[in-house]
């Protein structure tokens, strides 16, 4: 067992995410590492649960990962994108706030923007979906 509080944790910022092989800023965010297990062959762990914190204007970008991930809202506001895999259009737009939760299934293309005032934080589970055959 191990208990810890989040503020333990380094609190690092991003700068790049990749898609279709190619780096796309990051602008804004930072990311704590809560807990991780396994390995899943590409850097990741099976299984992970992280603190993201996107500053007032700050942007993840499109992009899209083998895991599945579910994001809980601590506090503020974002934008949450969901876009087409081939043309990169937004094909879905919302809006969340503290208390909302977003599942992006495997491979989806997502991103999302801090639109309000202050910080936005949430909570982002990880979760390898390959079992024992690894990675893609």
């Amino acid at each position: 067992m191990k208990i810890a509080n989040f503020l333990d944790c380094e609190d690092v910022p991003i700068d790049r995410f990749p898609f279709k092989g190619r780096m796309r800023p990051v602008t804004g965010t930072s990311i704590r590492w809560l807990s991780r297990h396994g390995d899943d062959g590409t850097g990741y762990p099976e299984y992970g649960l992280r603190y993201f914190t996107i500053q007032p204007g700050g942007e993840i970008p499109i992009h899209n990962h083998f895991y599945h991930q579910t994001m809980y809202i601590l506090s503020g506001t974002a934008e949450c994108y969901a876009y087409d895999p081939e043309t990169e259009e937004i094909v879905s737009k919302k809006t969340t706030g503290p208390g909302d939760f977003i599942y992006i299934p495997s491979l989806e293309p997502h991103g999302m923007k801090n639109t309000g005032d202050t910080p936005m934080t949430f909570l982002c589970c990880i979760a390898n979906v390959y079992g024992d055959k690894g990675g893609a």
